[in-house]
């Protein structure tokens, strides 16, 4: 009797997030976390979990102006060096909205592993912005090629991290930024103080920044003052932007 081949992993889109728009005038593709090794398939249900806040959040917000919302759904749970797997299916993702939807500008937005993802996936023609919350990065090597950072050029990046993350080095974040920052003057970062990974402490604050952020670079909208304060400043004022307790609050809707 023959064997039967392995059937090819795939990644997919998953459903939009909340009511269909008429017209999709813009896309966010949600990027949950991963691990760096392992060949596992992820739990569609616990990677829509995980970013399922954030989704709800921008989904609200850019239903007015056409936003689609969608998870990704990695073939691996793993980064797995230099296959990059994460932001290879990133990558598919953008070009499978782009499919869908045609020419719409697209936000990354990464949690974790996927932070690191929607990094190296910015690269993508359709890609207008990035957003890492709380970004797992590999520990610097002089042996080692550092992270690339010119696909980024021409992007808006925004990059926020929680001082006391004992998953991901948050001065990491902070040293990729620094060198984005020198091609790219679109780049900013805020610090959470005392929030871990999850981002959890300042969970209003932080969904806030996200909303003030997708809707400024999908859609035109003007930025609060912070996230203006923050791009303006020369390095490091505006990679260490502190999220103010509160923020959002009193943004205008």
């Amino acid at each position: 009797m023959s064997q039967q081949a392995t059937p090819a992993r795939t990644a997919r889109l998953g459903r939009a997030l909340g009511p269909k728009p008429k017209a999709v005038s813009g896309a966010v593709l949600l990027l949950p976390g991963g691990e760096p090794v392992s060949s596992r398939r992820p739990s569609p249900v616990v990677a829509a979990a995980s970013v399922r806040a954030l989704g709800h959040r921008l989904g609200r917000a850019g239903r007015a102006e056409g936003l689609a919302v969608h998870v990704v759904h990695y073939r691996y749970r793993g980064w797995n060096g230099s296959e990059a797997h994460l932001a290879r299916d990133a990558t598919w993702a953008v070009s499978e909205i782009v499919r869908l939807y045609g020419d719409v500008p697209v936000c990354l937005a990464g949690l974790g592993m996927g932070g690191r993802a929607a990094l190296r996936a910015g690269g993508h023609e359709a890609v207008s912005s990035v957003l890492a919350l709380a970004p797992w990065l590999p520990e610097e090597d002089v042996a080692a090629v550092p992270e690339p950072v010119k696909q980024l050029a021409g992007r808006q990046v925004l990059i926020v991290h929680g001082t006391r993350d004992a998953r991901a080095d948050p001065e990491l974040s902070f040293r990729l930024a620094a060198r984005v920052k020198k091609a790219n003057r679109n780049v900013c970062r805020f610090e959470v103080h005392a929030d871990g990974h999850g981002l959890n402490q300042y969970r209003d604050e932080v969904l806030a920044l996200c909303e003030d952020f997708m809707m400024g670079t999908l859609f035109g909208r003007a930025f609060s003052r912070p996230v203006q304060d923050a791009l303006a400043a020369p390095p490091p004022l505006g990679l260490r932007m502190p999220l103010a307790s509160g923020f959002g609050a009193s943004l205008r809707r």
